[in-house]
């Protein structure tokens, strides 16, 4: 355990519950910066479909990993933790509290945890999955990994093609099951760890889901989508919002059907977010308006 008087606040939970809002309210409480542990908010041209703060927001507190990188650079875990270790050292350095603040929980891993040291990414390699990808689908890719890993595929979400594409890399890569390879243990960090879950009754966050959905739609996203339709097989895309548009644009579905999968996408991503973390028994859980039973925590270990 470490003896640091450095504090990373880390706030979690699912798509539509408050996070944003809250990290800042923290973040002024503790004259605090913000680092996001988003795995899609860092790209630029995003802005609507990953609802990044707001400039208003940018405004009130200094923040990092927003609109930082380019959407063709694909910022894998491993480059998120070095990369995003390297800035607290920085601002640790000026500041006694970060608030880190995102529902990407491999990313929120990467950060408090690390990755495991899995080899570098190759460039080759990784274009002939994508190629095959596109081509195939992601059913087939789905079925080599289950040749090649089947205790890694019968736990990964088969449905996300960043971690099915990425498991199936590494198999080709070292010739050794993914799984085989992902120790999780976890590495010491020279600062204290804190983290606060976001959390509210299933059908009032459905309902936030929804009509967060209906802001996204007024502020342009559909617009968003079509200037991001020539990159739509880029890792970064492959993003709820996203998806639904891009098949509407190919005359796959209709804009209302495109519109109710993105709702029901989102609710079923929410779902899996609170899965995820819910299995994380140093995560305690609050309600976006808690602010003063949250920060009471931080400072005291109570609630």
């Amino acid at each position: 355990m470490t003896t640091s008087t450095k504090r990373l606040i880390v706030i979690v939970g699912p798509t539509g519950s408050g996070k944003t809002d809250l990290s800042i309210r923290i973040a002024r409480r503790y004259g605090a910066p913000v680092l996001s542990t988003d795995s899609r908010q860092m790209y630029r041209g995003m802005a609507v479909g990953t609802a990044q703060p707001s400039s208003e927001q940018l405004q009130e507190v200094e923040h990092h990993f927003i609109a930082s990188h380019d959407i063709k650079d694909n910022l894998s875990c491993g480059e998120y933790e070095t990369q995003a270790l390297a800035r607290l050292g920085e601002l640790f350095a000026a500041h006694d509290y970060v608030v880190a603040v995102g529902g990407s929980g491999l990313y929120v891993r990467a950060l408090c945890e690390g990755m495991d040291d899995l080899p570098q990414a190759d460039e080759e390699l990784r274009r002939e999955l994508a190629s095959r990808l596109a081509s195939e689908g992601l059913e087939s890719l789905a079925a080599q990994l289950k040749t090649l890993d089947p205790a890694y595929y019968d736990k990964v979400d088969r449905s996300n093609p960043a971690r099915v594409v990425r498991a199936l890399e590494v198999c080709l890569q070292t010739g050794l099951p993914y799984s085989q390879l992902r120790t999780g243990t976890p590495r010491a960090r020279n600062f204290g760890i804190v983290k606060v879950g976001v959390d509210m009754p299933r059908d009032i966050l459905y309902e936030r889901i929804d009509r967060r959905v209906d802001c996204m739609l007024a502020d342009g996203l559909e617009a968003e989508a079509r200037a991001l339709y020539p990159y739509r097989r880029l890792n970064a895309l492959q993003t709820v919002g996203y998806r639904e548009f891009f098949d509407y644009f190919d005359g796959r579905t209709t804009y209302d059907e495109a519109v109710a999968l993105i709702k029901r996408n989102s609710r079923r991503y929410a779902k899996r977010q609170l899965t995820w973390f819910r299995r994380d028994s140093g995560i305690r859980w609050f309600g976006p308006d808690d602010t003063e039973a949250i920060i009471s925590y931080i400072d005291f270990g109570e609630s």
